[in-house]
């Protein structure tokens, strides 16, 4: 009727229930049990566990995990698919253990949950893992279905052609294993790439490293992955934003330094001394000289640590935090 919207026919199929997937989504439902069951195994569920479930579909994972788990938190975009769901659990001693929230994952807070298990839709993969990495509190684990090529990057080592800033971004706050591959056909309607299945274990406690300045040094050497660092440095946004957060950074130290000539009492002299540490010490408590450059001081900085000539693509994350302590030793912030 009017005012339908209606699905591309190419983007869409009728499933036995009569719903008309969309592909364009990211709808592809997993429909072979043996796949369903050995994601399970692979989950290793608690009886004791709240499961976060990302694109239940029709719930053919989902039934199998509330057999197994205290709980089930399952997030789902589609209301048709959530009626399904619903209609698959009604009456029977499962359905009070079903919890399930209608919406974009993106834009929703994620709950308390002790593991999380998801068939993606995969434009989504790559913000939906820096959301789990990035929540608190810790989970225990992740088993997430990805488009191959994007599994590949996530577990890809310094030197292979796949390795790139998700790599070692992922890679800096969890432990990642690629655990099988999973061929188109076990999908209904059956996508247009392969898939696979990566478990995703968080460092808890996490390393010590602000993440928006990590993530602002490794942005800016895997802009080229194959330049050198003092190419990749040498570009003029780079420089600006640099001189930029330098010039920050100088004048918040100013502006402390000049505090503590205040009498001050004690709790105020250990907020202020605080401060000056996480703003790295002594650096630039002199005024910035009028002929100051910062790209002469970018450059000395990778002379002095070595990584002058060094490729990001063939970096580790010592390497990189190397750096970061370089940088910010000499004042040098990414955020």
């Amino acid at each position: 009727g009017a005012g339908v919207s209606r699905l591309p026919v190419s983007n869409t199929l009728v499933s036995a229930l009569g719903i008309l997937f969309n592909t364009g989504a990211g709808q592809h439902i997993l429909k072979n049990p043996l796949v369903v069951n050995s994601i399970i195994d692979k989950a290793a569920l608690r009886r004791t566990d709240v499961i976060l479930e990302v694109g239940p579909g029709t719930g053919n994972l989902t039934v199998k995990m509330l057999e197994k788990v205290k709980k089930v938190i399952a997030c789902e975009i589609d209301p048709r698919l959530v009626g399904e769901l619903q209609k698959r659990v009604q009456g029977t001693c499962l359905a009070n253990k079903l919890e399930i929230k209608v919406g974009d994952i993106l834009k929703t807070d994620l709950p308390f949950f002790d593991a999380c298990v998801a068939n993606l839709p995969y434009q989504i993969s790559s913000p939906f893992v820096f959301k789990l990495l990035l929540h608190r509190p810790f989970f225990r684990c992740a088993i997430l279905m990805f488009q191959r090529e994007f599994a590949l990057r996530l577990v890809a080592k310094p030197g292979s052609k796949q390795y790139c800033r998700l790599s070692i971004n992922t890679q800096l706050l969890a432990r990642v294993d690629h655990l099988m591959k999973v061929g188109k056909n076990n999908f209904r309607p059956p996508p247009k790439v392969e898939s696979s299945v990566v478990r995703i274990e968080p460092k808890n406690p996490p390393p010590p490293i602000n993440f928006q300045e990590w993530d602002g040094l490794v942005r800016i050497a895997f802009v080229r992955k194959n330049k050198t660092l003092s190419a990749a440095f040498k570009s003029s946004a780079v420089e600006q934003l640099l001189d930029h957060n330098y010039r920050i950074h100088c004048s918040l130290h100013n502006i402390v330094k000049k505090n503590l000539k205040r009498s001050l009492n004690h709790s105020e002299k250990l907020k202020i001394k605080y401060i000056i540490t996480i703003l790295s010490t002594d650096v630039c408590l002199k005024e910035i000289p009028e002929n100051f450059k910062i790209a002469e001081k970018i450059q000395t900085v990778l002379k002095d640590t070595g990584y002058s000539e060094k490729r990001a693509r063939s970096m580790d994350i010592d390497d990189f935090i190397r750096l970061l302590h370089g940088f910010n030793a000499e004042g040098i912030h990414f955020s």
